[in-house]
């Protein structure tokens, strides 16, 4: 959820800056390096000596970063900026759906946590 807040934030920068001179859209990626901490692909699988082992990923998730650069996709307008407005709003829109498909989730799992914790509400 903290990516998906940077995210927005990202986008919501890039859109203010829609008609700014020079301004280079700016891009947050953080799927890759969780991929990379969860090691999806397994490029990086850990043997384990026992069978009980967890297997872990290439990097821990607490200490993921999402990497935030110039948006090379972008088109480049006659002042420099590369900022195209529909795709900008496009983005916001799905990150906003998906930022809140994720609070959904957190508060299913919080409410069957507390519902497990309180011993099934006896």
């Amino acid at each position: 959820m903290k990516f998906r807040s940077l995210r927005q934030n990202v986008t919501a920068s890039n859109i203010a800056n829609a008609e700014t001179p020079g301004y280079k859209a700016k891009k947050v990626d953080f799927e890759d390096a969780l991929a990379r901490a969860v090691d999806i692909n397994d490029l990086r699988k850990m043997s384990t000596s026992d069978p009980e082992h967890f297997i872990v990923g290439g990097g821990s998730i607490m200490n993921l970063r999402a990497d935030v650069y110039d948006n090379p996709d972008g088109p480049t307008t006659n002042d420099g900026n590369t900022v195209d407005l529909e795709t900008e709003m496009a983005n916001m829109q799905e990150n906003s759906i998906l930022y809140k498909a994720a609070m959904e989730l957190m508060n299913k799992k919080l409410g069957t946590l507390k519902y497990a914790a309180s011993d099934g509400g006896r």
